[in-house]
């Protein structure tokens, strides 16, 4: 193991440990709110993610989950809290993630992702090689496409 792999596995534990944004939902008065459970039925992992939007910059104020699963679910769930709360990303820079982010998880390990956009996410990239983990650890990106559909139909 590269010294490398050693600290992208340590970032996992921790954030597994520790996970960023589990918990209820702080939506801000007048903000748009959405939530979408997703379940993974291969192995039982399940999350329930929350997000509330500013209804005229589009900016999501704050994101929010609980859910159970393995390891590899809950950090990539608590990474991508992280990022949108680190980032304060609008739906469209949360969709570019989002889209990069499965483009490196579906590279099964090619290519280099780009850590602009995906930050410690990157750390995942290795879950690529194992294709029963693919879905561990894009559910809670999947839950956040659907609240961003959701947001995007309010918006309308």
């Amino acid at each position: 193991m590269s010294a490398l792999d050693g600290l992208y596995q340590e970032l996992i534990l921790d954030h597994s440990k520790r996970p960023v944004g589990k918990g209820a939902l702080d939506a801000p008065e007048g903000a748009l709110t959405a939530s979408h459970h997703e379940f993974n039925p291969s192995c039982g992992d399940e999350i329930d993610l929350s997000i509330a939007v500013d209804p005229e910059s589009g900016r999501i104020e704050s994101l929010a989950w609980n859910g159970q699963g393995c390891s590899i679910s809950m950090a990539s769930a608590s990474i991508l809290s992280q990022l949108v709360r680190d980032e304060h990303l609008t739906l469209e820079g949360a969709q570019q993630r989002i889209a990069a982010f499965r483009e490196m998880i579906q590279a099964r390990g090619e290519g280099e992702p780009d850590e602009e956009l995906l930050g410690d996410a990157v750390a995942l990239q290795g879950v690529a090689k194992f294709v029963m983990r693919v879905k561990c650890a894009m559910l809670g990106w999947v839950a956040l496409e659907a609240d961003l559909r959701q947001v995007e139909g309010q918006r309308a």
